[in-house]
């Protein structure tokens, strides 16, 4: 008896579900590479997404990478040059954007309403075809392929391909069926943006804000031009006691109450709506690699959870994973295995970075100790004014321009307890001139977080045994991290001349 195989009939070499900037531009770069690639979404572009629309410098090249930066609209887009700080409604420092080689020393605010929709017109102009109100709504894998299902109104579509990429965002449908499961709400953070017009100040500064209320998170004011500006605020969803106020009602108090944000938006008027959207972040046991499936950008969480980049993440997977699937088709190998390739630049691209952020972020989640979070960030920020190279390694790290190993340095690391050291024994000399009114008032400050955490350890056992777990969970991650990044440096260090 003879079997003949025959050879499946696809209707595409690759399918990307969702066409924000990681899935358009994985379609850009696939597309340019000779690939037959189908680009789906449930929206018609353009079209809205919340986001404080910052794009950073490491962005800006991979747009350089698509050929947008060549587009006369994008020339026409607000540079950030300075970034300041505030905290409790005071101005700590301000600093130019960090110069780092092979980098532009500036970034720009882009709506994403504008900049989704030119990465995906980078993607068509590259070959990608593109269907724009296709909702994917389940797929399966064979042996030889993907059957993807959409949906188009009334009319459902079956689509055979190679390998599918999910790019659909934190609420992804792809990465549901591939993991069995929604994200942990533990791995959320929530974003409330609004746009602003007659807005005063600088119109080269971006602006980030701190309060004990906000929280764990941060406010922002992102100027869009000269006189309009995105403001919003970013927290962790899940918080140590929970965040009672809602995040949209909060952020139109720290408006009113904040002096600092006050003043610029003394005159400015609100442009449409108030709109919110949960953010998963990068958790290092989410699989982003399955048989013939790849996730990138939001749908891979690929966000820092310390200060909600997501964009940068986005272009750079999309590149990865174009990279990967190109080395895949070479070898007729779409297998878990194969695409291994994807998920391991991806580890070693990013999960340094992330283990700092996310040991940092499970710190600061118990908002019982906020007075000793705020008072650390007081004293970076304090050094970082008279030290510039420390300055610039701490805010190259915080916006994702250096990798976190630049922090673990013998001299940032005695810098910042030098300052700590400085800051310390400041606020003692100064208590001892302020008098006993000053010492019990700031005693009953500092005691209050002891008691506060102490009240709730008591109430809520379980939740608080849960945070230690994650702290000592997250704590063994970076130490992880640091010792894997201390040996590959010893072992490739190069030997001395001479």
């Amino acid at each position: 008896m003879i079997s003949i195989r025959l050879k499946p009939q696809y209707d595409c070499d690759f399918v990307i579900v969702g066409a924000g900037p990681g899935g358009a531009a994985a379609a850009a770069y696939l597309a340019g590479k000779g690939f037959h690639v189908i680009l789906a979404d449930q929206s018609h572009f353009p079209r809205d997404k919340v986001c404080g629309d910052f794009v950073g410098p490491v962005s800006l090249v991979e747009l350089q990478r698509l050929g947008v930066n060549e587009l006369p609209e994008y020339k026409q887009t607000n540079i950030i040059r300075h970034a300041s700080l505030y905290l409790n409604g005071k101005h700590m420092i301000t600093s130019r954007i960090p110069s780092v080689p092979g980098l532009p020393s500036y970034g720009r605010v882009i709506p994403r309403k504008q900049l989704d929709y030119w990465i995906f017109q980078a993607a068509q102009a590259a070959g990608a075809q593109v269907k724009e109100g296709f909702r994917a709504q389940s797929f399966s894998v064979d042996p030889q392929g993907v059957r993807v299902m959409f949906e188009d109104g009334s009319a459902r579509h079956r689509v055979y391909t190679r390998a599918i990429i999910g790019a659909d965002g934190s609420n992804s449908m792809i990465s549901r069926l591939l993991h069995g499961e929604s994200a942990r709400p533990k791995d959320r953070i929530v974003a409330i943006r609004a746009y602003y017009d007659r807005v005063s100040g600088p119109s080269d500064h971006a602006e980030l804000y701190f309060t004990s209320e906000s929280f764990p998170g941060y406010y922002w004011l992102f100027p869009t031009g000269d006189s309009s500006a995105n403001v919003g605020l970013g927290m962790l969803l899940e918080t140590l006691p929970p965040t009672e106020e809602h995040p949209r009602r909060l952020l139109e108090r720290l408006i009113e109450e904040d002096p600092a944000l006050r003043e610029r938006l003394s005159r400015a008027k609100l442009v449409g709506k108030v709109v919110g959207w949960p953010l998963n972040t990068y958790n290092r046991h989410t699989r982003i690699v399955g048989e013939r499936i790849l996730l990138t950008g939001d749908a891979a969480g690929l966000i820092n959870p310390l200060n909600g980049e997501g964009i940068q993440y986005a272009l750079l997977s999309a590149r990865w994973a174009a990279d990967a699937l190109a080395s895949c088709a070479e070898r007729d190998d779409y297998s878990e295995l194969a695409l291994q390739e994807y998920e391991l630049r991806v580890r070693q691209e990013l999960r340094y970075d992330m283990a700092l952020a996310g040991m940092i972020v499970e710190l600061i989640r118990n908002r019982n100790l906020n007075p000793v979070w705020l008072r650390a960030l007081q004293i970076i920020v304090t050094r970082a004014r008279v030290d510039p190279t420390y300055a610039d390694i701490t805010g190259s790290v915080l916006a994702g321009l250096a990798p976190s190993t630049s922090v673990f340095t013998y001299k940032i690391i005695m810098s910042t307890l030098k300052q700590a050291a400085m800051s310390l024994g400041i606020d003692l000399a100064a208590s001892v001139f302020r008098g006993p009114r000053y010492w019990v008032e700031h005693g009953m400050q500092t005691g209050k977080a002891g008691i506060n955490l102490l009240a709730g350890v008591a109430q809520n056992p379980g939740d608080y045994l849960g945070w230690g777990i994650g702290v000592a969970d997250n704590g063994v991650e970076l130490a992880t991290q640091v010792v894997s990044h201390m040996i590959d440096s010893t072992l490739h260090r190069k030997p001395d001349s001479g």
